[in-house]
Parts: structure tokens; C-alpha cells; sequence
């Protein structure tokens, strides 16, 4: 028999009744460090007060009216974002598929309202996640994702990630725009180089083409900037974000310049949740943190920490783990054992990592995760890895 839930998860036999900071709790008291952060989600760590109180605050006022209405809390956190962006406008959604969604249509609509609607097609990149709509799967192209669900959307080209001449080569009079994750995160926590990127922002500049970048696991602190872009000293013209800017609260956005979505006027998109009171609430107190270059220094400091640690441990366990990649504390472990088999035992060890492609664990900690907590995650890591070897 079915069960209630539908079985799209293969999921693990653990359940969770309460979380603090990097910790969650099991109901007969077990604690777990959580490396994994909800995949990225929970970038304050589990019922940080700001975010409670932001959230309960704003539950006994107002719960939703409609985006046919102001809402403060929406104009809020759109003016922290494009004063801390590249971006002049933003539009609220409830997840990274949804930004995906309206980010492919700014980009075509852009091209239609310039007498170009030829211009449809958006280059992606093998290894890329950006959600499960049609859309999504549609953007990434990845079998796995795509089969059995009949035609997909056309108009994406799929390219090997990092393959310079293919790119160069893919851009015609189609091209509308191209779509990168700065960090893979599903596709096994791989980096673009900053020379990529700006290589890429000039690439879009020569063709009159637009730069879109999914920063929705990559975005918001994770990597030590604000926005992972930034290492690289260049903006794109759309950005994807979720993930989080949410804390845990369901949100998302698009990010853009307003040449960029110059033609998403009334009535091109739309949203009934997106961008309502408690999301956006939520969201400017994460943004009041997470924006702080004083919180942000710490974040690059913790991952210098961090790295270091785990240099150590895979020294220790050469037939486990081969090699720490990644950027801030977005960190991968390409993995000797199998990463699912590293995951499991975690389990048995008490420390939360999330599995990726290319046999990549991920280690996606709070943001605020203390020193002495990435010591033990280490340590509960070694614990782990030694339990395989064993």
C-alpha cells in the first residue's frame, strides 16, 4: 500500500522534533550537528531568536492579503536586496523552482519586448540543478530528472560544465541568455573560477545576451559574500535566489536590472503567496543579519576553520575521503568510499552531510555555526569515516 505520503524521497530513518542552532533533536533526545542545514536552508542554524521573534511578531498582526495590495514587509526586504546588489527591482517567490520559472520568462519576454523573439534559448550546464518544474528539469537536462515525464520545454541548450569552446560556439542568434550556478551544489559542489565568470559577463556583454545566474544554494552568506557572484567582481542581469533567505521560511526571488525586466510589466507574472508578511518578515531579519560585513568577515573565518579540519581528517582517511572543495562554508568531500555509505555512517556518528553528485558529500553548516561546534563535527566526521575502514 501507498503510503500517505507520496514516496518521492528515499528517506532516512531519522525523525526530528526540535532543532537549536546547529543541533536537532530526536524525540528520545538524541542530538545530531547538522552539517546540512536543511541543503542550505536554514542559514542561521534551527529557531535563531530573530527569526522567531520576527516571525511570531508578525503572525499575531497579519498572515496574507494579496500582491494586488502594498505590503510593507515586501518593499522592506526588496530595498535591502537592491541596496545590497546588483539588482534595481526583485520579485518575491516561495522557492528557488519558482525563481527558475520567472527567471526563464524575464529573460525571453526581455527579447520579445525588443523585437527579438527569436531570442529564446538559454545555455545551461551539465552537473546544474535549478529545481523540479518542467522548467527546471527542462534547464538542467539531466536524465535522471527528465525521464518519463514526456516533452520537455524546448529552448535549452546543454553544454559540458567548463568546456570554454563549446560555449563560445553554442551562442546564435537564439541565445537569449546564459544560465550558471557560481557553485554547483547538487552537481557536486563545484566552483566556477572567477576568471569564468567574468569571462562569462564579457562573453553576454560581446552578444548582447543576458547573464543569469541560480544563487539560490550558493547565495546569501554561504560563500562569504552576500552573493557568491561577488568573488568575482562582476553582476549578472538575473539572479535566482531561495534557499536562505528564508531562514527556513519558505521564500524565494528574483533578482534583476531593471533593463533586465523591463518587460515584465503588469500582468506578465504573478504570485498569490509570494513575497507575503511572514515570509518577507522572516526574511529582513535574516538579510539584517547576514548582510553585516562584520558577520560575513566570520563566515570566511569559520570556513578558513573548517577547511583546515578537514584537510586534517582526509590525511587521516586517505580510503574514505580524497579531496575538500568548495567555497566558504559551501564544502564538498570528494569521497573514496561511497558517499551514501559516508552519509549513513554519519548517522551512526550523530553528524547530518548530504549527499552529491560526482560521489560528493556536502557540508552546508549555520552560517553561525561556532568553532567549537565544527571541532566536533569533525571529530563525529573522523568517527564516521574510521567506523568504514573498520
Amino acid at each position: 500500500m501507498i503510503s500517505s505520503v507520496l514516496p518521492t524521497y528515499s528517506r532516512a530513518p531519522l525523525s526530528f522534533v526540535s532543532g537549536q542552532g546547529s543541533w536537532l533533536i530526536e524525540a528520545d533526545g538524541r542530538r545530531f550537528l547538522d552539517l546540512g542545514a536543511g541543503i542550505a536552508v536554514n542559514a542561521l542554524g534551527h529557531a535563531h531568536p530573530a527569526l522567531v521573534e520576527a516571525l511570531t511578531a508578525q503572525a499575531g498582526t497579519l498572515w496574507h492579503t494579496s500582491n494586488l495590495y502594498q505590503i510593507p514587509q515586501q518593499q522592506a526586504l526588496a530595498d535591502k536586496l537592491v541596496d545590497n546588489s546588483f539588482a534595481d527591482t526583485v520579485f518575491f517567490t516561495n522557492s528557488g523552482t519558482e525563481s527558475c520559472e520567472l527567471a526563464v520568462k524575464m529573460a525571453r519576454k526581455y527579447f520579445y519586448d525588443k523585437g527579438q523573439p527569436e531570442r529564446v534559448e538559454i545555455i545551461t550546464f551539465s552537473g546544474s540543478f535549478h529545481g523540479r518544474s518542467s522548467a527546471g528539469i527542462a534547464a538542467a537536462g539531466s536524465e535522471k530528472m527528465t525521464t518519463g515525464f514526456g516533452p520537455l520545454l524546448p529552448g535549452f541548450v546543454h553544454l559540458d560544465f567548463g568546456d570554454h569552446e563549446a560555449l563560445q560556439a553554442a551562442i546564435t542568434e537564439k541565445t537569449a541568455g546564459i544560465l550558471v550556478e557560481p557553485v554547483q551544489g547538487e552537481g557536486g559542489i563545484r566552483p566556477l573560477p572567477d576568471a569564468c565568470l567574468k569571462g562569462l559577463r564579457d562573453l553576454c556583454d560581446e552578444h548582447g545576451i543576458l547573464m543569469m545566474l541560480d544563487e539560490v544554494q550558493c547565495g546569501v552568506g554561504r560563500t562569504g559574500k552576500l552573493f557568491a557572484h561577488e568573488w568575482a567582481g562582476v553582476g549578472p542581469d538575473i539572479m535566482m535566489v531561495a534557499k536562505g533567505i528564508g531562514g527556513g521560511f519558505p521564500l524565494g526571488a528574483v533578482l534583476a536590472t531593471e533593463e533586465a525586466a523591463s518587460g515584465m510589466t503588469a500582468g506578465t507574472h504573478g504570485s498569490t503567496y509570494g513575497g507575503n508578511p511572514l515570509g518577507c518578515a522572516v526574511g529582513n531579519a535574516v538579510i539584517d543579519i547576514v548582510a553585516d560585513p562584520a558577520f560575513l568577515a566570520e563566515v570566511n573565518r569559520k570556513a578558513g576553520l573548517l577547511r583546515q579540519k578537514l584537510e586534517g581528517l582526509i590525511a587521516s582517511h586517505p580510503d574514505v575521503f580524497e579531496e575538500v572543495r568548495g567555497s566558504g562554508l559551501m564544502l564538498g568531500i570528494k569521497c573514496k568510499a561511497v558517499n551514501a555509505d559516508v552519509v549513513k555512517a554519519g548517522y551512526d556518528a550523530e553528524v547530518i552531510t548530504v549527499p552529491a553528485a560526482d560521489n560528493v558529500i556536502r557540508l552546508l553548516p549555520a552560517l553561525n555555526i561556532s568553532d567549537d561546534e565544527i571541532a566536533e563535527a569533525v571529530t563525529r566526521l573522523d568517527r564516521a569515516a574510521t567506523s568504514l575502514g573498520a
